[in-house]
């Protein structure tokens, strides 16, 4: 199942957004896509300089195709996802914009 791509670029530019460019060798967010959800991510560097990169999972965004909705999610502790308590949407960008302006600090606490 393919994820629309009008929505996948929306998703890459607010992520991109999230960050000043200056400050992307501190802190960056990213869009990791499979098949059926886009996972936004925190990726900064090693503390220490050597090493990979951390990767820190913020919040999921799942496509359904048959009714061509968008779902949003929430990581626990343990790294698992949860539904979000709000209505799934044909409109990614009205996820995005929950993500980055309720003031929910499950998402950028």
């Amino acid at each position: 199942m393919a994820l629309p791509e009008l929505d996948l670029m929306r998703i890459k530019l607010w992520c991109d957004d999230k960050v000043p460019k200056h400050l992307w060798d501190q802190v960056k967010v990213e869009a990791d896509i499979t098949d059926r959800y886009v996972t936004i991510v925190e990726v900064r560097p090693p503390w220490d300089g050597q090493g990979d990169h951390t990767r820190f999972p913020i919040a999921r965004l799942r496509y359904t195709k048959t009714t061509g909705l968008w779902s949003l999610y929430w990581r626990d502790r343990n790294l698992k996802f949860h539904e979000y308590d709000i209505a799934p949407t044909v409109h990614v960008q009205d996820l995005l914009d929950h993500i980055g302006n309720s003031g929910d600090p499950i998402f950028f606490g």
